[in-house]
């Protein structure tokens, strides 16, 4: 293998994909980049067994070959140096870079030993704006589950329903749903956390389409010169929509900014209790308040101006509430709820793309 190639670009394209390799992993080669030269151009690799992330550049080919290096090395390596054409020059399983200042010798892994991910067959493929994805994904991902032994939970399910595109995480804490566009296929893909959270890495600030492709097992994202796979995750997702309720017997609605700043403020009397603040709307005074206690270091009350119908109190997880108030976009939040002990629902008044859904905790 013997090629010329950017640093800006060699240099992005490991960016992209040597998060992927895995040093913990029990098969050293899971630590290495695939280097790949592939009609006239250089593809880069890398796989943790569940999710692999290539990434296609220009290069000016003499020979083709591959190889694997070390990931971490050879992206340190590679970004500290300076801008220009670097010489790559395979001999045996050492890979020889070369500029006008520097020259080194990386030592590789033959690359057939490299793991491949089996590739999609029949599949079903379809294509959605990148930047509403990436919104969407920014909105729902956070809420997914850390939880390894409830394995359905790790997954954002990203699912079609009455001719809409949907993405949808949850904890059993809280819930975060996000219509991203029109769509009449049957779609129902669980889709580990940990891979949308790569994907939204790629998706950066490009323009572009996205392009899904997926079968039973797997799926396959398009991003420009880059794609991701990644294994689905089996099992039964909760019938999510029947948690989310109709109509709530007290709302409040008032400006985001107001709201976040209030529980912001409370959140600090409530780190000893777990970040439990208790919520009161009051219809008389149009009024929704915060209160928080911490035995040892006092109380707080914060208040803010809202639009009320029906009163009552509630008692949330402060780090909940402005998790979801950080991923409504708009400049008002209305929050709803029945009773102390039903889900409240975050959302914009003025868009039903995206709902936010919190349990309370028992106060």
């Amino acid at each position: 293998m013997k090629l010329q190639v950017t640093q800006e670009n060699l240099n992005r394209a490991l960016g992209s994909v040597a998060r992927v390799a895995n040093t913990r992993n029990t098969l050293p080669i899971l630590a290495n980049v695939l280097v790949k030269t592939s009609n006239n151009r250089l593809s880069l690799s890398a796989t943790n067994l569940d999710i692999a992330i290539t990434h296609y550049i220009g290069a000016k080919v003499s020979t083709e070959g591959s190889i694997t290096v070390p990931a971490r090395l050879m992206q340190d390596f590679i970004s500290s140096l300076p801008s220009g054409v670097i010489n790559l020059d395979l001999e045996e399983t050492k890979l020889k870079i070369k500029t006008d200042q520097y020259q080194s010798t990386v030592n590789g892994i033959a690359a057939d030993d490299f793991p491949v991910m089996p590739a999609i067959t029949g599949g079903e493929s379809w294509t959605v704006p990148a930047q509403v994805f990436k919104k969407g994904l920014q909105q729902v991902v956070f809420a997914a589950s850390s939880d390894e032994t409830r394995p359905v939970l790790t997954a954002v399910l990203l699912h079609s329903s009455e001719g809409n595109l949907y993405l949808a995480a949850t904890d059993s804490y809280r819930l975060a749903e996000r219509k991203i566009g029109a769509n009449n296929s049957q779609i129902k893909l669980l889709i580990p956390a940990t891979a949308m959270q790569d994907l939204l890495r790629i998706l950066g600030d490009t323009t572009s389409d996205v392009q899904v492709t997926h079968d039973e097992q797997q799926v396959l994202f398009q991003v420009g010169d880059v794609e991701l796979v990644t294994r689905l995750v089996d099992g039964k997702y909760p019938d999510y929509p029947k948690l989310i309720p109709a109509s709530f017997a007290t709302e409040a609605t008032l400006k985001r900014a107001d709201l976040v700043n209030v529980t912001k403020v409370s959140s600090l009397f409530a780190r000893e209790s777990a970040g439990s603040v208790t919520i009161e709307v009051n219809e008389e005074s149009q009024t929704l308040s915060i209160r928080s206690i911490a035995s040892q270091l006092g109380e707080n009350t914060a208040q803010a101006s809202a639009k009320v119908t029906g009163s009552g109190s509630i008692t949330l997880n402060s780090k909940y509430l402005l998790d979801g108030l950080n991923a409504l976009s708009g400049d008002e939040v209305t929050f709803g709820f029945n009773g102390k002990l039903e889900a409240t629902l975050l959302r914009d008044p003025t868009s039903d793309d995206y709902k936010h859904i919190i349990m309370p905790l028992k106060g």
